[in-house]
């Protein structure tokens, strides 16, 4: 019998911890949230907040040291995974495997395990560490391209390429967004899809994979801008889905949920990228099933029953972006968006804005599909973002 409350301790404070922490303390556990700046939004809620450079293995050995939390939850992917690996040596539960973390955190990494030693189809690609390595390496995979950092969140760096005019351009942005000191680029064959699609999948200690209604998703630049829950796959490729899902998370060991994502194109199921985290797309789960993505990664972290997952009908949900650089933010518009049933507003906190960030999202359930997203779509709009007082 599992005796509480736990210490859960986040590498990463962002709206996704957020939800992660609240989903912890509603299971009576003690949170530490860490972050390289002051006021995220997970700091906001937890019972301690921690500063510190998330990239500096001493100083995150020692955070995690002083506290000695049951398990640590990685939250972003620019972390010194090395000192991870030592934790983990010392006894300490790295979710899923500090491994896991490793991998994931590098787009060549994840690639190269699901394209070369699992075998999964994906989109073709190469890799490039130069300019001029990227001009030999693109031209084989036909036009456009994709180009994106080997290591980077929220589409930053991310480029596509219509000819090999554009590439001096696409190294330069990949560079500026690239996370850490990787100057690898992934360069992709621009697919043409149906639908992109998120498959929630949870690994846990002692139990069969379970995976939630698959979600589909939009994203500009990289970067996701809505989502609805439950998309639409048949037979054939929901289960091309779960097995590949299946595959490279078992691979990948541990145990919570972890976003995978395919594209879908005629009959194709086709990898794209995985996090072993709650994903951004997933927050539709708010709204859409009896177990929210968070609260499903806590119990597979925490090692407690997952008896059933529900799903509504239909849920959408749409972020809610600020348009001009704020050193501090108010919102307004929030009556209006509330004013209809099935709908909610989740604003993360964060405390300053700049063009394009994601400030909030907005939910709704409805009878279908185009009836959620027109409620969400309209309940984003309501929000306004303004300086703060």
């Amino acid at each position: 019998m599992k005796r509480f409350p736990r210490t859960v301790l986040l590498l990463g404070s962002g709206e996704l911890g957020k939800e992660v922490v609240i989903a912890a303390q509603r299971l009576g556990c003690r949170t530490i949230a860490c972050d390289r700046y002051c006021d995220a939004p997970a700091m906001q809620v937890a019972d301690v907040a921690e500063v510190l450079p998330m990239t500096d293995p001493e100083a995150l050995r020692d955070v995690v040291r002083r506290h000695r939390p049951d398990v640590v939850i990685p939250e972003i992917e620019a972390l010194a995974v090395a000192a991870l690996a030592e934790l983990e040596q010392d006894g300490i539960t790295v979710i899923p495997t500090a491994r896991a973390t490793a991998v994931t955190m590098n787009r060549d990494r994840i690639r190269d395990l699901a394209a070369g030693e699992l075998k999964l189809h994906t989109a073709g690609f190469a890799y490039a560490s130069s300019a001029e390595e990227l001009k030999d390496a693109a031209a084989p995979l036909g036009w456009p391209v994709v180009v994106k950092p080997v290591m980077s969140s929220s589409g930053k760096g991310q480029s596509v390429v219509k000819g090999p005019d554009g590439l001096d351009q696409a190294w330069a942005a990949a560079m500026e967004g690239a996370r850490g000191e990787s100057t690898r680029v992934i360069v992709e064959e621009f697919l043409t899809f149906d639908l992109e699609i998120t498959l929630l999948t949870i690994r846990q200690w002692n139990g069969e994979t379970l995976f939630c209604r698959p979600i589909g998703h939009q994203q500009e630049r990289g970067d996701y801008q809505c989502s609805w829950q439950p998309a639409q796959l048949n037979d054939e490729q929901l289960e091309q889905a779960q097995t590949m899902a299946r595959t490279v998370t078992d691979n990948l060991g541990g145990a919570g949920l972890f976003g995978v994502e395919f594209f879908l194109r005629g009959d194709e199921v086709i990898f794209s990228e995985l996090s072993p985290r709650p994903h951004d797309t997933g927050l539709v789960t708010l709204i859409s099933q009896n177990l929210s993505e968070f609260e499903l990664h806590l119990r597979a972290v925490l090692g407690l029953p997952i008896p059933a997952i529900t799903c509504a009908d239909a849920a959408a949900s749409r972020v809610i972006l600020a348009d001009t650089d704020q050193k501090s933010v108010s919102y307004e518009g929030i009556e209006e968006a509330l004013s209809e049933p099935d709908t909610q507003i989740l604003l993360f906190g964060k405390p300053t804005a700049r063009p394009g960030r994601r400030m909030g999202v907005a939910l709704a359930r409805a009878g279908d599909i185009s009836k959620a997203q027109t409620k969400a779509d309209r309940a984003a709009r309501c929000i306004k973002v303004h300086p703060g007082d």
